[in-house]
């Protein structure tokens, strides 16, 4: 079993910055392919960005690439979503999530974190 915690959401105003940790516990963190997704109100949750247990590989959606850079420290058992030039339709519950690797990762975690809130003000 392994355990997301979510942190460092927030409100931040259009073109800004934030960065989003999450730290995982109960398992090796360093064997897991590690993402982020996000869920709007009424929305489907949708993938954001994801790396693999090395960070050797990411990916990411075509809405955030080049703007978000999703990295991690296995010595801290952390996962870091860096977040520049935010917009409106930024805004979601921004959850983390692990799987196997990073394909699986992309399409269908095994954990989920409880989410952390970022609102983007226009």
């Amino acid at each position: 079993q392994v355990q997301l915690v979510e942190s460092g959401g927030g409100l931040v105003q259009t073109g800004g910055s934030l960065r989003l940790s999450c730290a995982a516990s109960g398992r090796i963190f360093s064997n897991y392919a590690m993402g982020w997704f996000r869920q709007a109100p009424g929305k489907e949750r949708e993938f954001a960005a994801a790396i693999s247990w090395s960070g050797g590989s990411t990916d990411y959606a075509d809405s955030v690439k080049g703007r978000f850079t999703i990295s991690r420290d296995n010595a801290k058992n952390t996962v870091y979503l860096q977040m520049n030039s935010l917009k409106p339709e930024d805004t979601a519950v921004y959850y983390c999530a692990a799987a196997g690797s990073l394909a699986v990762v992309t399409t269908a975690p095994g954990y989920w974190g409880q989410g952390t809130q970022v609102t983007v003000s226009s």
